[in-house]
C-alpha cells in the first residue's frame, strides 16, 4: 500500500485544498491558536564554557515542518532534514517510509548555544513544531517513521530532555500523556535533496499549507522575540 506523502496529498485533492493554503499563507495571525502554551525547562544548559555550535536532533513527523519550524528560530544557523534511528545503508525515502528500517524522519539543528540554549529549543519542539502526544505518527502521517523521538547526544542533553518531559508531565498542559521517547543518537544522515527547505520553497503546496505552515505562524506568534522572518535555509549558497 502506498505510503508516500505525495499520494496522500493527491488523494485530498489539491484543487480544493491549495486555495486553503492561500488564505492561510496571506492571514495576519494564521492559526496561532495550534500552540501549547508551556513553561521554559526548569533544566537548562548555561552558555558558560560552551562552545560557538552544538546540534539537536528531533524528530517530530514530517521533517518538512520541522525543519521549517526550525529555519525561522534565530539563534539556529542550520537545520537539515534526514533520518536518525536506523542504519545508514536504509537512510534513503523510499525505504524509511516502508516504516521497517528503524529510521524516524528527523531534523538535525545547528545552533549557537549564546544565543538560543538547547532547552529552548525544545520548549518551541513540544509547544509548536510537532504534537508529543501522537504515538508512532502526526497528523495525517501514520508509522513508526513519524514518532517523537529526541537523540539525545550527551549525558546533558539527556538529562535536561528527561527533566523537561517530566516537567511537562506534571504540569497539566497536555491534554494526553507525552509519548516522546529518549533515544541514543547512533548517527544522521541527511534526506534527498529535494527535501530540503522544503517548506520554504512551497508554501502553496497543500500538505504545507495545511499542516505546516500553521506551526510557523504559532512559532512567530509565541515566540516573538526568538523569530526570525527570514529562514536560514540548507541550499542558501545557491538561491
Amino acid at each position: 500500500m502506498p505510503t508516500s506523502r505525495s499520494l496522500k496529498v493527491a488523494a485530498l485533492s489539491a484543487a480544493i485544498l491549495a486555495p486553503i493554503g492561500v488564505l492561510l499563507l496571506n492571514s495576519p495571525v494564521g492559526l496561532a491558536g495550534t500552540a501549547v502554551d508551556i513553561a521554559p525547562p526548569a533544566v537548562d544548559e548555561t552558555a558558560a564554557d560552551k562552545p560557538a555550535t552544538e546540534t539537536a536532533v528531533l524528530a517530530g513527523g514530517c521533517f518538512w515542518g520541522v525543519q521549517g519550524v526550525f529555519q525561522h528560530v534565530d539563534g539556529v544557523t542550520k537545520a537539515v532534514s534526514g533520518y536518525a534511528g536506523g542504519a545508514q545503508s536504509t537512510a534513503h525515502y523510499e525505504r524509511v517510509e516502508d516504516g521497517d528500517t528503524g529510521h524516524a524522519e528527523t531534523v538535525q539543528i545547528t545552533y549557537d548555544p549564546h544565543r538560543i540554549t538547547y532547552g529552548k529549543l525544545l520548549q518551541i519542539y513540544f509547544s509548536v513544531a510537532h504534537d508529543p502526544t501522537e504515538l508512532n505518527r502526526q497528523g495525517p502521517d501514520d508509522g513508526t517513521q513519524y514518532r517523537s523521538a529526541i537523540f539525545v547526544q550527551t549525558p546533558e542533553q539527556q538529562k535536561i530532555a528527561a527533566a523537561y518531559i517530566d516537567q511537562l508531565g506534571k504540569s497539566g498542559a497536555f491534554s494526553r500523556p507525552i509519548v516522546t521517547k529518549l533515544e541514543p543518537f547512533t548517527g544522521f544522515y541527511p534526506a534527498e535533496a529535494y527535501h530540503q527547505d522544503f517548506l520554504a520553497h512551497n508554501p502553496h503546496y497543500p500538505y504545507i499549507a495545511i499542516n505546516d505552515l500553521p506551526k510557523v505562524h504559532a512559532l512567530q506568534h509565541e515566540f516573538a522575540p526568538l523569530y526570525r522572518e527570514e529562514p536560514v535555509l540548507v541550499n542558501a549558497a545557491t538561491d
